[in-house]
């Protein structure tokens, strides 16, 4: 299965990218790296530059169509960048529309937020965002892990770096059912 993986040119949290990305590799996925520029990407370790990492396609240049699912890793500046862009913010509802997996991790649920893609889905996050997500609509729960199939694909969202492990697990589980 082909997986998009969204990020901003920069701020995305480096872990959060390079986890789930290998963890796809290694389940035989083909992982790709989506962004709203061509070039290269500049991941962050919490506030402090850390590695680039070369884009592969260009939201606005490429569709959902092209995936089977849809990974949203986090950092503070990534999902905040993501969701003031119309062609990402798009991208990002074309996978609900067409019922494909979504996961996202630490604040990348800001940008389904802007999406309007969780009223009525449970969801966890980074905990700054709970009262955003309420607001939206959605039920804000504080665990490691949470798989949410209501709506017509699947939703699996976790907290933090430390919830990888689970994140990784869980997000290959659903996108494994899902037919990829």
């Amino acid at each position: 299965m082909r997986i998009a993986f969204l990020t901003a040119p920069e701020g995305v949290e480096q872990v959060e990218l390079t986890e789930p990305w290998q963890a796809a590799v290694d389940a035989g996925h083909e992982p790709v790296l989506v962004s709203t520029q061509s070039g290269k990407i500049q991941a962050f370790d919490h506030l402090d530059k850390a590695d680039t990492f070369p884009v592969q396609e260009v939201v606005g240049e490429t569709s959902a169509d092209s995936f089977g699912g849809l990974v949203l890793p986090g950092g503070v500046a990534n999902p905040d960048f993501l969701r003031t862009d119309e062609k990402a913010v798009a991208f990002v509802r074309d996978f609900f529309e067409q019922g494909r997996p979504v996961a996202a991790i630490c604040h990348a649920p800001w940008t389904l937020v802007e999406a309007d893609v969780v009223r009525g889905r449970v969801l966890t996050s980074w905990p700054s965002l709970r009262t955003d997500l309420r607001n939206a609509g959605a039920t804000w729960v504080d665990e490691q892990v949470q798989i949410c199939d209501h709506g017509p694909n699947k939703l699996v969202t976790s907290r933090k770096p430390d919830d990888l492990k689970a994140f990784c697990e869980a997000y290959l589980e659903v996108f494994g059912s899902e037919g990829g």
